[in-house]
């Protein structure tokens, strides 16, 4: 196993694309995004039953080592500010195969 920094992030849908250019400018090639998360935050409720992709946010997983992870979150961080959301980091160990 190997110590990595596991990286949630939900954002508004429509600034998805801003999260994965971010992650791709950061070196970190793998992700996972589940579209239409659903949740209740500061910003209100985001049901994810609309028409479009207003109202509704992404959720993205992706991992990262220890010395990638600050700049990556202060290259999120004025996205959040702007558009609300949330990024958790946690430690997790990544189980190479």
């Amino acid at each position: 196993m190997h110590p990595i920094k596991r990286v949630e992030i939900v954002i508004d849908s429509l600034e998805l694309h801003k999260i994965l250019n971010i992650l791709d400018k950061s070196g970190i090639s793998g992700y996972t995004v589940i579209r239409d998360a659903t949740g209740i935050g500061d910003r209100g409720a985001r049901m994810g039953d609309q028409l479009s992709d207003v109202l509704k946010n992404s959720y993205v997983l992706t991992a990262c080592p220890d010395e990638q992870l600050q700049p990556l979150v202060e290259a999120i961080r004025p996205l959040l500010k702007r558009f609300g959301g949330i990024c958790l980091v946690s430690d997790a160990q990544w189980i190479i195969h």
